[in-house]
């Protein structure tokens, strides 16, 4: 154990120094969150306002929305710099190390993880000084799941990377799979607007489960069902990408 937590801070360390070379990333990654709040904040802060069953406070039902949002499309972004590095071959200089392979994986979700704190912290102080309501505990539990969240789209993401190999394949794929994502999961608009058919076929979407649980902690309510699914969803997410992550990178011919 002590030998795999060595090697995946070795590849932590690399990527995040890969990062600071280039400032253009970083203050993209920052600015990120302050624009998606300022930019669909006012945009959405009266609709939020009117519709049946929303939250007391807009900003407590927006901020865990764009949450989800960063964990989701910002993390499943992570494969297309794993393709670049693959091409250059510097997956298959690591391979030939004695480093375990789930370490390479492992090493760069630690960064993808960090930068999503890094963000949802940005985000979520932001939403507070612009009128935000919530409880501390609520807050910190919703980062954590949202950090799960975004930790299992950056492990499919790099699988996805490593079989496709191709960003002109990867990004249409990624751009299927987020669309009715973003609309059935009720990130930036309640369910409740949709008619009768579309919000019975979000009942079954697991990242709805997910945006519910944060909104529900943001405003106190933990100890509930929603949430228990909702974090219970992240964690199988979680697992499951990890597993199709480390199975990608453990392929020989990967």
């Amino acid at each position: 154990m002590n030998g795999f937590m060595r090697d995946s801070s070795i590849v932590f360390r690399r990527q995040i120094r890969m990062n600071l070379r280039n400032p253009a990333w970083v203050l993209i990654g920052v600015f990120q969150p302050v624009l998606y709040l300022l930019l669909f904040g006012p945009l959405l802060k009266p609709l939020v306002a009117q519709f049946p069953g929303g939250a007391d406070n807009a900003y407590t039902f927006l901020v865990p929305g764009l949450l989800v949002q960063l964990g989701l499309f910002g993390a499943f972004f992570a494969g297309f710099s794993l393709i670049g590095e693959w091409r250059e071959g510097v997956i298959e200089a690591e391979r030939v190390t004695p480093a375990s392979r789930g370490s390479l994986l492992v090493g760069r979700l630690m960064r993808d993880v960090l930068q999503l704190f890094v963000q949802s912290l940005i985000l979520v102080l932001l939403g507070l000084a612009i009128g935000m309501r919530g409880s501390f505990d609520g807050i910190v539990l919703g980062i954590v799941i949202t950090l799960v969240i975004g930790g299992a789209c950056a492990a499919a993401s790099n699988a996805l990377g490593m079989a496709t190999k191709s960003e002109d394949v990867m990004a249409p794929v990624i751009n299927i799979v987020m669309m009715p994502v973003l609309l059935l999961s009720g990130i930036l608009l309640p369910m409740t607007l949709g008619p009768d058919w579309l919000k019975r076929v979000s009942d079954f979407m697991p990242t709805r489960w997910i945006t519910d649980a944060i909104r529900d902690v943001f405003a106190g309510d933990v100890a509930n069902g929603t949430v228990l699914s909702g974090s219970l969803a992240a964690l199988v997410f979680l697992a499951l990408a990890a597993w199709w992550g480390v199975s990608t990178f453990q392929k020989d011919d990967a």
